[in-house]
């Protein structure tokens, strides 16, 4: 009873400095703080879903992709569904949310299991912000998450002007390049693993029998993307 109690105590204790670290790092004041604590909590810290970020998770991706697409469509009047849907990619995809969550400093916020290496260097972050946006949304409402999302993620980390002019299907030219420069290349999937309910794929690029790089996602086309996206770094394209 006793390590109950202080365990209760400890955790009001904490609100506030987690209140105020919420506050400097999104640039909002929460209302229902424990919203937030759930959506920093990756199921390697707890497995009960009332205590991690999954559902807050699948609830900020349909979120984001409402008010992202919407922006999108009024930015974009004469544009055909194949080029929004295009940008919605470039602007929402797992590897960009997640360079924005740890230039956003969500890494030191996200309480996940230290001990396992592989979740340092995953995507957990992105998926964290996601959570996020779904813990602003039952907080504040739509319209506030939607002037959130434009102020602390459009407008600080992403240019829509460049992003128009980015390649998205990198993948054509890389294997435009091996053929080019008389390269064999392969696209293989190299493993298959559980993050709660949903499967990770990993896809390898293999250039002369060797491997160049590797990317992981919910599917084995966002793998390839991410796997190319790594290519993309070492190889003039």
């Amino acid at each position: 009873m006793q390590k109950s109690v202080q365990n209760i105590v400890g955790k009001f204790q904490r609100r506030p400095s987690i209140k105020k670290q919420i506050s400097l790092i999104l640039g909002i004041k929460p209302r229902h703080v424990a919203l937030y604590e759930r959506a920093l909590s990756h199921r390697s810290v707890s497995e009960d879903l009332a205590q991690n970020n999954e559902r807050l998770e699948y609830l900020g991706d349909a979120v984001l992709g409402t008010i992202v697409a919407d922006y999108l469509f009024k930015k974009y009047p004469y544009k055909d569904e194949g080029f929004l849907t295009e940008m919605r990619s470039k602007m929402v995809n797992r590897h960009q949310l997640n360079d924005i969550a740890i230039k956003m400093g969500l890494k030191n916020l996200t309480r996940f299991n230290n001990a396992d290496n592989a979740l340092r260097n995953s995507q957990i972050f992105g998926n964290t912000l996601e959570a996020l946006v779904g813990a602003i949304y039952l907080d504040k409402g739509y319209e506030k998450t939607r002037q959130w999302i434009m102020t602390q993620i459009l407008n600080p980390y992403l240019s829509v002007d460049e992003l128009e002019q980015v390649e998205i299907n990198l993948k054509n030219k890389l294997i435009g390049w091996a053929g080019r420069n008389n390269k064999d290349i392969q696209f293989e999937t190299v493993g298959e693993s559980a993050e709660g309910k949903r499967r990770v794929f990993t896809v390898a690029i293999i250039l002369d029998g060797q491997k160049i790089a590797e990317g992981r996602g919910f599917n084995k086309k966002d793998a390839g993307q991410q796997a190319v996206l790594e290519a993309a770094k070492t190889i003039p394209l």
